[in-house]
């Protein structure tokens, strides 16, 4: 029998297990007996520390101890033949401090790569289900290319304080998600913040997250990962694995995230975070990356998975190759049973001990895959994940696309639970906003909740994140500043990224002094804000894009760490008229809850959605249709008053004219926002609309008007 209690260490209150027994055995001078068999990974006790870990096909198993910083183990302790049950090795080692000592194991058995058996008894190899990684603490300090670097883990206390604070649990369709990387937000000296490029970096910053008005921030890769993984000099500078999409270790947070080390305790800085960021009543949604691991294809390094099971957590092809659905070598096999635990454990993990609020899943769709890399009806990970009693109420959020070609924008696998990037929203909506043609029928789709993709009868449109920019692709300032992508320092001759961005450089490429240009950007960024946070469903956007944030027209950045891909806090001062705007309408947002979901009815029985496209209640479009309009209708949040938004778009060059549905009871049209007004102050968005008529009103070229009913 053990059980957990608390010690007291000072001030701290640190959970070990209390386990009350005693060796058995004594191996290679260490005292050792079973240990906690369902606890994997490595867990201190009162009088030393359990080390479990699951192989189907390894014949043995041994635990490797190292002095700290050191590569070579100070001792090798193989598993008894009686420390086995089933494929779990799980060994109790008495009287070793975690302080004293990192760990890895290293498994024999067939080597036969034909059959996709790796085994050997000379790798070092990382537990899979490790709370910390050593060597990965100072950013770029691996060794580029090193054969020789071993990844070793330490044991990590759990002690962190959470008070007591909750899942927040808001709404989907509520949030206004913002999309970050942690080390590019405050890296820049212009961010002005004590620890740039961390944990505490970012927290500097939630007081300037709270004033914006987001209520869930979304976190680029925050699990250990290799930034050195192909890692190369371009023109005299050093390009990274930036964003983090190339997973060395799903437990552990990224150490050279953290200001300071934090041997043993490591996370505490993220814990802290997050904390902070939830009292601010602030979510925090995890980006995570289960399609792919930083060990890559067969050229690629053996640590982890391949050592272990390389059968098993790899889709492989019939003569022993791996599938490439994700477009970095190897493809996870996410629905076999022992991978499909694993991903539940380590989510419950990041649930539990880190309390975020819901996940990202970069190529979600390799998660719908089978073994053999088919798409399954029902994949059981993604209706294991819907269901699970500790995951159930958080966000589920796909990327539903993987890089073998699966689009499944619409169709993901859900069960009512899962959410998905609106990619058909961004292609959409860029499309109508910069004035193309035949494009004003798929806008309004997509602005009243992609019914055709989303059925409200289901899922509804808060299974849809919209979105105009993320990570991947231009930013909102770059879409209208250039044609043409400009990925040249990344070194691939300009051939990576997409082709296809729907931008437009209003004229000149890149930054011009032409004034009539930069109006018109500010005017088509503020249309491009005013139609995200106009729209059903959850909204997101990338950091940066509020104040004008440039990556110099890069639309694939995912190896510049440098001011390219950094936040350049000085535009924040520049572009003020644009985070005002920005701030503005998550504020409208928040103050009209007939744009984010379903009400009551209006007591004056308008319809809850109707389209005027320049008259009312006209819902035809053509080729030709640059003016749009819709009206929303319903109860206001505390069920006291109506709650009545018109919001119209002109997406032609000219002005066109809208005549407005005439309002019951003697209401009246008010306007709100106007994209064409010239900027004062913070709240000055409303002037100089012109009224041509009773109910009519100009609308200027480019330029969104929206209208309240009062």
């Amino acid at each position: 029998m053990y059980m957990w209690r608390e010690r007291i260490k000072g001030d701290t209150a640190v959970d070990v297990v209390d386990t009350g027994l005693s060796p058995l055995d004594f191996v290679d001078g260490f005292k050792i007996r079973p240990g906690f068999f369902r606890m994997n990974g490595a867990y201190e006790t009162s009088n030393g520390v359990s080390f479990t870990i699951n192989s189907h096909g390894a014949t043995r198993c041994t635990l490797l101890l190292f002095r700290p910083m050191e590569k070579e183990p100070y001792a090798r302790i193989p598993y008894p033949d009686s420390y086995r049950i089933g494929d779990t090795y799980s060994m109790l080692v008495f009287d070793i401090k975690i302080t004293d000592f990192e760990y890895a194991f290293s498994f024999d058995g067939e080597y036969d790569p034909a059959k996709g058996l790796l085994f050997n008894k000379d790798n070092v190899i990382l537990d899979p289900y490790a709370k910390a990684v050593t060597g990965q603490r100072n950013w770029g300090d691996k060794p580029e290319g090193s054969d020789n670097f071993v990844y070793k883990a330490r044991v990590v206390k759990s002690n962190f304080n959470w008070g007591d604070v909750k899942q927040l649990e808001k709404p989907m369709e509520d949030l206004v998600i913002y999309e970050t990387h942690v080390r590019g937000f405050t890296k820049d000296p212009s961010s002005n913040v004590a620890a740039p490029g961390t944990f505490a970096g970012l927290r500097e910053k939630i007081p300037y997250l709270k004033d914006l008005g987001i209520n869930a921030i979304e976190l680029m890769p925050i699990f250990e990962f290799d930034e050195m993984e192909s890692a190369r000099v371009v023109d005299g500078v050093q390009l990274y694995n930036y964003w983090g999409y190339n997973t060395v270790s799903f437990f552990a947070p990224n150490t050279s995230y953290a200001s300071q080390e934090e041997h043993h305790r490591e996370g505490d800085e993220l814990k802290a975070l997050i904390k902070e960021l939830k009292q601010n009543g602030i979510e925090v949604i995890l980006d995570v990356v289960f399609n792919h691991t930083a060990e890559g294809n067969e050229n690629g390094p053996c640590f982890s998975f391949k050592g272990i099971d390389n059968n098993v957590y790899y889709m492989l092809t019939p003569d022993g190759y791996y599938y490439n659905f994700s477009g970095c070598g190897n493809a996870m096999n996410c629905n076999h049973p022992v991978v499909r635990n694993f991903i539940i454990d380590c989510l419950r993990h990041w649930a539990v001990e880190y309390r975020v609020d819901g996940f990202r899943f970069d190529l979600a769709s390799i998660l719908g895959r089978d073994q053999n890399g088919a798409p399954m009806a029902n994949p059981p990970i993604l209706e294991s994940l819907a269901f699970d009693p500790i995951l159930g109420k958080l966000k589920l959020i796909a990327e539903a696309w993987d890089a073998g070609g699966l689009y499944q924008v619409g169709s993901f696998p859900s069960w009512n639970k899962w959410a998905e990037w609106n990619g058909r929203y961004r292609d959409d909506m860029r499309c109508f906003l910069k004035g193309d043609d035949g494009a004003a029928g798929n806008a309004i789709t997509r602005i009243t909740g992609s019914r055709d993709l989303y059925n409200p009868a289901s899922r509804g449109h808060k299974a849809s994140v919209n979105f105009l920019t993320c990570h991947d692709g231009f930013t909102l300032y770059d879409l209208y500043s250039y044609n043409e992508k400009h990925n040249e320092k990344n070194g691939w001759n300009n051939s990576d990224g997409d082709n296809n961005g729907h931008s437009w450089n209003c004229g000149a490429e890149g930054e011009t002094d032409d004034p009539a240009i930069n109006g018109l950007r500010c005017r088509l960024i503020k249309n491009a804000f005013a139609a995200l946070l106009c729209s059903r469903g959850p909204a997101m956007f990338f950091a940066g894009d509020e104040f004008c944030n440039t990556q110099f027209g890069n639309n694939n950045a995912y190896c510049q760490d440098n001011i390219i891909s950094w936040l350049d806090w000085t535009r924040l001062d520049k572009h003020k008229e644009v985070h005002d705007f920005v701030r503005h309408m998550i504020k409208f947002r928040k103050e009209h809850p007939i744009l984010r979901k379903m009400t009551k009815p209006s007591s004056c029985q308008l319809p809850e959605i109707s389209i005027h496209n320049g008259s009312p209640f006209n819902a035809n479009t053509d080729f030709r249709t640059k003016l749009i309009g819709i009206m929303f209708a319903g109860r206001n949040e505390t069920d006291t008053d109506d709650d009545i938004v018109f919001y119209c778009m002109n997406a032609y060059w000219e002005p066109l004219v809208m005549q407005l549905p005439v309002l019951p009871n003697g209401r009246k049209w008010i306007v709100d926002v106007n994209t064409n007004v010239e900027y004062k102050d913070d709240e000055n968005f409303m002037e100089k609309t012109e009224i041509i008529g009773e109910n009519t009103i100009r609308v200027p070229g480019r330029t969104t008007i929206i209208l309240v009913a009062e």
